[in-house]
């Protein structure tokens, strides 16, 4: 059993409270089911007048606020929020509808300076800045539980090892573009936020028991300050299989096919894959159909397809087919940094040899630390370090160096005597 598997099992006795307060923890360590948020299912919010008694309520309440979205995933297009679940002590919880209520800006600006617990708050934070919700400062328990060390840091496994109750786990991938929301869903998307403070102030006692809790704070920080993600350069490169495609007149046809794809899901706002799988694309431009017959016989145009559908793709075809060479898209430019690994033995032996030393000691580090190695300092950040060393090896220099690729304080401080020694080992 780890560490913070023993705390958990301390914690929960002594930690959390979900519905109804007078049960107890089974003397059999059992989860308890949680069936009910305590003050029952709140209405949804989908106008202004109820939105504006919704931020008056959290403006006015005291301590962190637990905030979750529901996205609509693998149905619409895009990953717009499509419900925002809250809760504060004195506020209780509440449900937001983004559809009924777009601009959430008054909300967030209520809650500015306050800290938001999310789970996994990288997956959230993009469709919550959409509506106008974003934080200032954060506490994020799945990656508290990573750097705790606990070995599952989903939020249902969370709750369970750490607060002794059982979420459901039935709904977390319907479709919540889905009006009305079913009242299980509605229960469900409640009760996600239900223990998240009691969880927050149980992952912050034993981050702090573990020497931790500082370590966790310049990860929130850097979470909390990261600019929105520049947009995606020919985003068709990244059509799962494209790695099959090596001419370019095929890679013209899969970009053709996955633009025309874009155009028609965003207008008919479903996800892409609904409209036309991956794997269907990457058919055609390997293929490169002479006529509609010849794509009909492919895999994912078959007879469910109707006419007019093959004949909108076979134009993307021809379209892909009557380009000059000129106009072909070049194939992929070599990203930025060093080449991957597996080719470093031939490329720089050397080279090679550092990683294999850095990558011996982060591991042992990791290993002692009882967290992941790749929230210890990123792979990227390692190979980076050792295809390019610092012409003058010392403390000082990896540090710098670690610092110009991003590494937060801490993570500097705990990785830069192994990987010294690491590469003055192989010099």
């Amino acid at each position: 059993m780890t560490d913070a598997q023993e705390t958990a099992a301390d914690l929960r006795t002594t930690t959390g409270g979900g519905p109804p307060d007078d049960v107890d923890v089974p003397s059999d360590g059992q989860p308890i089911p949680l069936l009910e948020p305590r003050e029952g299912i709140p209405p949804v919010v989908a106008d202004n007048d109820a939105l504006a008694r919704v931020i008056a309520a959290f403006a006015a309440g005291t301590g962190p606020v637990a905030v979750d979205a529901e996205r609509a995933s693998g149905y619409r297009y895009g990953q717009r929020a499509y419900l925002v679940q809250l809760r504060r002590e004195g506020a209780g919880s509440a449900l937001v509808d983004p559809v009924g209520c777009p601009d959430l800006s008054g909300l967030g600006e209520a809650l500015s300076g306050t800290e938001w617990i999310l789970h996994a708050a990288t997956q959230d934070l993009p469709c919550l800045r959409e509506i106008g919700m974003v934080p200032t400062s954060l506490f994020d328990t799945e990656l508290a539980g990573r750097l705790a060390g606990f070995p599952r840091v989903g939020l249902g496994a969370m709750v369970e090892s750490v607060l002794g109750y059982a979420l459901e786990k039935g709904h977390s991938a319907v479709d919540w573009s889905t009006r009305p929301l079913p009242e299980p869903w509605l229960r469900y998307a409640a009760l996600d936020v239900e223990l998240l403070v009691d969880l927050r102030d149980a992952l912050e006692k034993e981050l702090d028991r573990q020497g931790k809790l500082e370590w966790a704070r310049q990860e929130f920080e850097a979470i909390a300050s990261a600019p929105p993600p520049p947009p995606r350069k020919d985003p068709w490169r990244r059509t799962s299989g494209m790695h099959k495609v090596r001419r370019r007149r095929q890679m013209a046809v899969v970009r053709e096919l996955w633009e025309t794809r874009d155009r028609i899901a965003q207008r008919r706002d479903v996800s892409p894959g609904k409209v036309l799988s991956d794997s269907a694309i990457v058919e055609a431009a390997l293929a490169v159909p002479a006529n509609v017959h010849a794509l009909s016989a492919l895999s994912g145009y078959g007879q469910r397809m109707g006419r007019r559908q093959l004949e909108q793709w076979m134009a993307a075809v021809d379209r892909a087919k009557a380009l000059p060479e000129n106009e072909l898209p070049q194939p992929g430019a070599t990203p930025a940094g060093p080449p991957p690994p597996r080719s470093w033995a031939d490329k720089d032996p050397a080279a090679a040899a550092r990683l294999a030393a850095a990558r011996t000691a982060v591991s042992a580090l990791a290993e002692q630390l009882n967290l992941p190695q790749e929230n210890l300092i990123t792979p990227d950040t390692v190979r980076r370090l050792c295809w390019e060393p610092p012409f003058h090896l010392s403390a000082a220099s990896v540090e710098e160096a670690l610092a110009g690729y991003g590494a937060r304080p801490w993570q500097i401080e705990q990785v830069t005597v192994p990987l010294v020694a690491a590469l003055e080992a192989t010099a």
